[in-house]
């Protein structure tokens, strides 16, 4: 043990430590070996209780130790062999075993069987583990990543290498060669069929393969959830991506209302490198393969929490991250993110984002696990309160050609993706996307039909006051 007893036993319970009295309640015992075996390994203490840190110790030590190997052997598949031996604590006698991160996970409760009995250890609890989760050990267990996987049901066709050729202008031609090396594409029965990565980076549909591949933000008023101020959804490319986080982050992390800070936009209230490298983060460790809930930035006026869906990969810890430890969930994803510059060096990040809060003076980041993701939050050194809009409105802000022609095609009526284009002269859906459509809308020029349903087929999009006054002011 790295650690003594003594000190053990004066902690609190967590991923991976435990106590119990004794051996009275076996399947919440069993439940607990397994999920040490499946996430991080842990420490169970049998003789100690756990609220009062009182030691009452195990009676007749030798039957128990002998009734804990058998209910191990009897009760758990695949084989799992802790280190179990009896420990002195003054005059009492403990019983403790030891679980390894397992080679052969997941392991589960045999009554329940591999679907129903497996479990994994999130904080000082034990959770279920659903399908999606037994996968995604099996493939850690494995060496697979879920991102290397390949989708053998699309063709080359489902990626958007257009727009990935123009994100790698001037690093790299993305030759079919290429295209392979990044593992954006994988050879499938004489075939080349994107793999999981590819589509998570460049999918043309990537969230009719995965609906929670997009990410949520929000600005809410106050410490809670109760008043949201702002909140956008952004579904790009998972490159470009990170640039709109970033740009709504600043949209609301400047330091106070007045106009010409505004302008200036180079006075955050908000530490905008250790954001940007906590967001990074979140999309390179997210685990995909998830369903329920996209990657969520919020925005409080002490704090921003960034969520990502998926516990930390087996064997991992809170402190493990916090020492700089890596492991690369998303291979294809971390891959592309660095030749794009986006990652300086392997796990080097969460360490970059303490010195930085050390050096601004910031409260520490708290990383925690949570439910089946992980929030990572970032206190600020002073509170911020939502600058209204109208401010915002008023500042003279540089229009783009491309913007102001579609702000002409909107003039007379709201269109469609479709009519917009078709206005504009447009072929390419993504460069309408990203070069009209998103900046007008950034800017508050245009705004949706029906903003509850933004991917609704009947969507159409339409001028707000802001953008006739634009269209009047440039005639």
């Amino acid at each position: 043990m790295s650690l003594p007893v003594t000190q053990l036993l004066s902690m609190h319970e967590g991923k991976t430590l435990e106590f119990k009295r004794d051996l009275s309640s076996p399947r919440n015992i069993l439940k607990t070996l397994v999920a040490f075996a499946n996430t991080a390994g842990g420490r169970l203490f049998i003789g100690v209780e756990d609220g009062s840190k009182e030691i009452p110790g195990v009676a007749n030590p030798l039957d128990e130790e002998e009734r804990l190997c058998s209910l191990i052997a009897d009760n758990i598949e695949p084989r799992l062999v802790p280190n179990v031996e009896l420990i002195a604590v003054e005059d009492k006698t403990l019983l403790l075993a030891e679980v390894y991160p397992s080679g052969t996970r997941p392991h589960w409760i045999k009554k329940e069987g591999p679907a129903d009995g497996v479990y994994v250890r999130l904080g000082s609890t034990n959770r279920k583990a659903n399908k999606e989760l037994i996968a995604e050990l099996e493939r850690s267990a494995a060496g697979t990543a879920f991102d290397e996987l390949p989708l053998p049901e699309l063709t080359g066709d489902a990626l958007d290498l257009a727009a990935a050729r123009a994100l790698f202008t001037g690093q790299r031609e993305l030759s079919e060669k290429e295209l392979l090396t990044l593992k954006l594409l994988a050879p499938v029965q004489g075939r080349l069929v994107p793999t999981v990565g590819g589509v998570l980076l460049f999918g043309r549909d990537r969230e009719g393969h995965f609906p929670d591949a997009w990410i949520q933000c929000g600005r809410f008023a106050g410490t809670t959830k109760n008043v949201i101020f702002d909140h956008t959804e952004i579904h790009e490319h998972l490159p470009i991506a990170v640039e709109r986080v970033i740009e709504f982050i600043k949209k609301h992390a400047m330091r106070g209302a007045d106009l010409s800070e505004i302008r200036r936009r180079d006075v955050w209230s908000v530490p905008m490198t250790i954001v940007r490298e906590a967001v990074i983060n979140a999309i390179v460790h997210a685990d995909y393969s998830q369903i329920g809930a996209p990657l969520r930035v919020a925005i409080y006026d002490d704090r921003v929490e960034i969520e990502n869906p998926g516990i930390l990969l087996p064997g991992m810890t809170i402190e493990d991250v916090r020492q700089g430890v890596s492991k690369i969930r998303n291979r294809v994803i971390a891959r592309v993110f660095r030749e794009l510059g986006l990652i300086e060096q392997w796990g080097s990040g969460f360490r970059r984002i303490l010195d930085e809060a050390e050096k601004q003076n910031l409260p520490e980041p708290v990383l925690e696990e949570i439910g089946m993701k992980v929030r990572f939050t970032v206190f600020l050194a002073e509170n911020i309160s939502p600058i209204k809009h109208e401010v915002v409105e008023e500042t003279e802000e540089p229009v783009t050609e491309q913007v102001k022609r579609l702000l002409i095609c909107l003039k007379e009526r709201p269109s469609g993706t479709k009519d917009a284009m078709q206005c504009l002269g447009l072929s390419h859906r993504p460069t309408f996307l990203y070069d009209y459509l998103r900046p007008a809308i950034q800017a508050r020029f245009v705004q949706m039909t029906q903003p509850d349903s933004p991917k609704s087929p009947t969507q159409k999009y339409r001028l707000t006051e802001k953008g006739r006054r634009c269209l009047e002011r440039r005639g």
